[in-house]
């Protein structure tokens, strides 16, 4: 990562044409050759930006920031303040808390938060349109397939309806009903999978994650 701090005017080329007058700014440079101007003003979002990939020439007026599809950035700079670069190292990724695979996760060893009853047949359980996130049987014996996301949009029931189509073609399974969880059910999604014959079911994910804590500590 290159950091530079530096008095400048940006001008861009493209689809458009963008002027920022001079100003001091923050300029970084990131590894894969991404640019972005940024300043106090606007906090984390850049004035302007050039993904990569791109070439950057480094002039004695400034630098030329060119990407493949010819735009440019042209920063004119009048003084440079603050010119350091680091070496970040490997990027690990963003874990994120409450996001689908954690909340499956915890849906599977605590099948009964869904629906009194319910057990566990298998996570990921394979079709030939994709994974069922999780095959479960309910007290009566009858299979049912729950769908979990974080936010249960429309989509989410169009998804869910096409693995019960394919669930339904095992003898061994039908008839599959089908459930679906999440943290939070848009009304529109509710409305389609009550209409289609799908339980929604809204799924308290702090006092899950409490549940699954206190199980572990059984242990």
């Amino acid at each position: 990562m290159r950091i530079v701090v530096a008095t400048c005017s940006v001008d861009y080329t493209g689809r458009l044409s963008a002027h920022l007058p001079e100003a001091t700014r923050l300029i970084l440079v990131t590894a894969s050759g991404s640019v972005s101007i940024h300043s106090d003003a606007r906090g984390c979002k850049p004035l302007n930006w050039m993904n990569a990939p791109c070439s950057i020439v480094d002039g004695p007026g400034g630098w030329t920031v060119t990407n493949a599809k010819g735009e440019q950035l042209t920063i004119g700079i009048s003084a440079v303040h603050a010119d350091v670069s680091y070496d970040l190292g490997d990027e690990p990724g963003l874990v994120k808390d409450g996001v689908e695979a954690n909340l499956q996760e915890l849906l599977a060893a605590n099948p009964g938060e869904i629906e009194d009853g319910l057990a566990l047949i298998r996570r990921e359980h394979p079709t030939e349109i994709g994974p069922v996130d999780l095959l479960c049987v309910d007290p009566s014996g009858a299979t049912v397939a729950v769908e979990v996301k974080r936010v249960a949009e429309i989509d989410g029931v169009e998804q869910l309806m096409r693995y019960l189509e394919r669930l339904d073609l095992d003898p061994r399974l039908r008839p599959v009903r089908g459930v679906l969880a999440a943290q939070t059910v848009k009304p529109q999604a509710r409305v389609l999978a009550e209409a289609r014959g799908l339980r929604c079911v809204v799924i308290d994910y702090d006092r899950l994650r409490q549940v699954g804590d206190r199980a572990l500590r059984l242990f």
